[in-house]
């Protein structure tokens, strides 16, 4: 197993935040008793890309984005799957698992997105734009999922709304989502969208994106497509946390500016350390951020908070999953 020791070492290597040795031996320690927990109960630990560096660098089995997560939760064979992330993602791996026991380390860690839009209101537009399919961001809880025909993440949004062969198309809810898509699928698609929209990326502007580019003029800027429309138009590059982080992997810049979730940004730069990053305005999503090692290692240790889908829920909720990992 693991040593406290070894962990130490490493998260000390890269680990920049202002922490002092005592906290880090502790957070080492706890990550120790995390991993020998995850091995004795046949556990598997999936992390979003916007989680703490400390969880992320320590403990992870699987990190990735949503899509990739989605994919590895659909292939696991663990007795526990540990999502640390916020309760869609949580929901998505038993709506995949449903054999599984399915723990988030919090009680709720919710999404604005998933919470901009209910069931009733899917129903209310079906209603209104009858035969017209229903496609939604992964960032939707179960119970609406069970409404719609297809997911989709922003990694594979283009490729999910470009398969389906309808002129219009619901797509929900991220309504700066649906504004950048639509003009990557051609002339004579129509989304009819929503007004949802994530409460970290909606708060970046134009006006920043050129401010850095005028003080930092090499810098390679990105952007994630939930930010609006006029900072996506400015930046060089606009795509989900997995297609980012592979752009910055593959240039050969040595600069970048990186207009999303800040947790990621130091991911990145701990697995990188040759790239350099220009600060952007600091935001954490707040959900996100309550995921902790502690609070990961309770809910292996007391298997604590199952995630319970109602069959009935469950199986069309899941059934539009898995139409998106068939077609992505």
């Amino acid at each position: 197993m693991i040593a406290a020791v070894s962990i130490y070492d490493r998260l000390r290597s890269c680990i920049t935040d202002d922490i002092s040795d005592q906290q880090l031996k502790e957070k080492a320690e706890t990550a120790e008793e995390i991993i020998r927990l995850k091995r004795e109960k046949n556990a598997l630990i999936l992390v979003h890309n916007y989680i703490d560096p400390l969880l992320f660098h320590s403990v992870a089995d699987i990190t990735g984005d949503s899509l990739e997560l989605s994919r590895k939760a659909a292939d696991a064979d663990n007795d526990i799957i540990v999502v640390c992330g916020v309760s869609f993602m949580a929901e998505t791996a038993k709506l995949l698992n449903p054999e599984k026991k399915v723990l988030l380390p919090v009680e709720e860690a919710g999404c604005s997105l998933a919470e901009s839009i209910s069931p009733e209101d899917v129903r209310k537009l079906k209603r209104k734009h009858p035969g017209v399919p229903v496609a939604a961001y992964i960032n939707t809880y179960a119970e609406l999922k069970a409404e719609i025909d297809i997911c989709c993440t922003s990694g594979n949004v283009a490729q999910i709304l470009s398969s389906l062969p309808n002129e219009q198309i619901i797509f929900l809810p991220d309504q700066h989502l649906t504004t950048n898509v639509a003009g990557m699928l051609g002339a004579g698609r129509e989304l009819i969208g929503w007004n949802g929209s994530c409460e970290v990326h909606e708060r970046f502007t134009r006006t920043q994106v050129e401010d850095i580019r005028r003080n930092h003029p090499d810098a390679v800027i990105l952007a994630h497509p939930e930010s609006p429309q006029e900072v996506i138009d400015a930046v060089d590059f606009a795509g989900g946390t997995s297609a980012m982080i592979n752009y910055i992997q593959e240039s050969d810049a040595q600069e970048f500016c990186l207009f999303s979730e800040a947790a990621m940004e130091k991911n990145i730069v701990l697995n990188d350390p040759q790239k350099r990053f220009i600060p952007v305005p600091y935001i954490r999503c707040p959900h996100m951020e309550k995921i902790t090692l502690e609070n990961t290692l309770m809910a292996l240790r007391e298997e604590r908070y199952e995630i319970e889908i109602p069959e009935d829920i469950r199986e069309s909720a899941a059934e539009s999953v898995r139409y998106m990992l068939r077609i992505s």
